[in-house]
Parts: structure tokens; sequence; C-alpha cells
């Protein structure tokens, strides 16, 4: 039977988002937290956890491909030493909106959900903006938005920050 998924955008979610810019190095990467503790509950309830992003910096010249695995790379061994498994991480570097993996478009997670075996109508997309939410809607996944303001939103649900997400998770999940 295939198994359902938290798909969680990157920047914003994972880690500190690097405001209107890129994280262009290893550096300028760091996790956040509450993203450990929302991770460590999927998998506690069976939900594999892959992350989904876009990477557009690669493509405008700020940074390397490698750059990006590198820090992916890094963040693996994070969450490894927290005992916590990450299936996949998908990457889109293109920057053309009509690319198919660019969020909005649902490529990278019907990639995954192809790759892997995962059940979408069971899954859940994670993300700090309404591109995250449509993403996960055209995949079938019910969707969260991890934001603050009052601004309309498509997603299932809304909660202000990530310590909010990692509460709903625990009752939701």
């Amino acid at each position: 039977m295939n198994k359902p998924c938290v798909f969680f955008d990157r920047d914003g979610i994972v880690n500190q988002s690097p405001g209107p810019g890129y994280v262009e190095r290893l550096e300028a990467f760091h996790m956040l937290p509450e993203f450990i503790e929302a991770a460590r509950i999927a998998a506690e309830r069976g939900y594999e956890t892959v992350i989904v992003t876009n990477q557009r910096g690669v493509a405008l010249g700020r940074m390397s491909r490698q750059t990006v695995d590198r820090i992916h790379e890094h963040l693996k061994k994070i969450l490894a030493r927290e005992g916590i498994r990450l299936l996949d991480i998908m990457v889109c570097t293109a920057d053309d909106d009509r690319d198919p993996n660019r969020k909005p478009n649902p490529g990278m997670i019907m990639e995954a959900a192809e790759k892997h075996g995962l059940d979408l109508a069971r899954s859940w997309m994670v993300g700090d903006n309404e591109k995250d939410v449509e993403a996960g809607r055209r995949a079938g996944c019910r969707t969260i938005l991890v934001d603050n303001t009052t601004r309309p939103t498509r997603a299932d649900q809304r909660v202000e920050n990530m310590g909010e997400l990692v509460n709903y998770l625990k009752k939701s999940l």
C-alpha cells in the first residue's frame, strides 16, 4: 500500500528564510528546530518526509547546483543525527514558470509520488506561500500555509508560524 507523505517547502519552512534573496552558501543555511520536530511527528505518525524546493538562484547564476547539493547534504546529516529519515529532496532550478517542476506546478510532488509510491490523497504539502499551496492542490494533497498575514489563501489550513505547525501536525496526522 502506498504511504502518505508530508511535503515541505524549504526556505522559510525547513530553514530560516533568506528574505527576498537566496541561501547562496552553506554558512547561510540555518535549519529551524520546529522543522525538525515537524519531521519527527510526521515519521512517528507513519508519513514519509520529502522536501520540494524551487531554487531559481541556480538559473540566475547566484549559486551553483553543487552549492545547493552541499546544503542538502548538510541538511540530511543534521536530520540523521536527530534520527529522522528524509525520503527525498526534489529541486527545481528552472527560471521558467512553465517548467512542470517549478512550483506552483506540481511536477516535483508528482515525480516523488511516482518514484517512491506515495499516496497523494493522504498527503500534505506545507509551505509559506501560495505557490506551495497551489502545487499541493494540483497534486491532490491537502495543504497547510505557514503565514501570519490575513491575505486570502486556498490552503486547507493556515497556521501563523512553525511552532503552530508542530501543534497542528500533532493533532491532525
